[in-house]
């Protein structure tokens, strides 16, 4: 992450899993560019397409397109310029994807008049070492979070996206320009729900987070908007 990409502005990235525009487009009504960026992930995109980033870019909103892109080094370079031209703040690939479909990307971003923090997805937070194990990895998802993210910041990504339990490592052996953005925060008391490796907003923090990607805690709480606002309270400063 270059120095003109410091950090500014919220850390909160809500996740908007909404099945339809019309529901992202209420909860978006309810916040303010100022107190979160909004994340678009695959069911969203996959029923509003292009549209709902335009609309909450129309509103002011950063947009973090969170598709994962993993495929040849060519066909995810053309998503990734894709991408760029709608004005997203981030896009994600999938760092499985290989040495040189990050350089793809990497190159892709840097071709347009329009460059997003590129970010490499590590493991899922919903991985366990079980799971790794059966697709055929060492169970270690820290170990493997700490390879890809290597493997990520040698192809020049900005950052990855990691478990905030593995932050920590991450920001000492890549340094405080490497962005992180943790999904799997959960406020204290909150249900894991189908995350495996989770931390509180603060912790994640403190633990070298840059970004803390937050969905049903906030989007399903009673009062959403009061349960943004507790959670950038409850930030510790810098």
């Amino acid at each position: 992450m270059s120095p003109d990409r410091a950090i500014t502005g919220p850390r909160v990235i809500v996740a908007l899993d909404y099945p339809t525009l019309s529901e992202a487009l209420v909860f978006a009504a309810r916040v303010t560019p100022e107190q979160c960026r909004l994340k678009v992930g695959f069911e969203l995109f996959t029923s509003a397409g292009p549209a709902v980033v335009e609309a909450l870019r129309t509103r002011g909103f950063d947009v973090f397109l969170d598709l994962k892109y993993h495929d040849i080094p060519s066909t995810v370079a053309s998503a990734c310029i894709a991408a760029a031209r709608l004005g997203v703040w981030m896009v994600n690939v999938h760092t499985l994807g290989g040495r040189d479909m990050l350089h793809a990307a990497r190159t892709a971003i840097d071709s347009g008049a329009r460059r997003p923090l590129l970010i490499g997805v590590t493991l899922l937070t919903s991985h366990s070492a079980q799971d790794l194990a059966a697709i055929g990895l060492p169970p270690d998802p820290a170990a493997q979070a700490a390879r890809l993210a290597g493997l990520a910041k040698e192809a020049g990504l900005d950052g990855v996206v990691c478990s905030a339990r593995e932050a920590a490592v991450l920001r000492s052996a890549h340094g405080a320009n490497f962005c992180l953005v943790t999904p799997g925060i959960r406020p204290a008391g909150a249900a894991a729900g189908d995350q495996q490796r989770v931390m509180t907003p603060a912790d994640a923090v403190r633990a070298g987070a840059h970004y803390l990607v937050i969905g049903r805690p906030i989007t399903q709480a009673a009062d959403p908007l009061a349960m943004l606002n507790a959670i950038n309270q409850e930030l510790p400063a810098g």
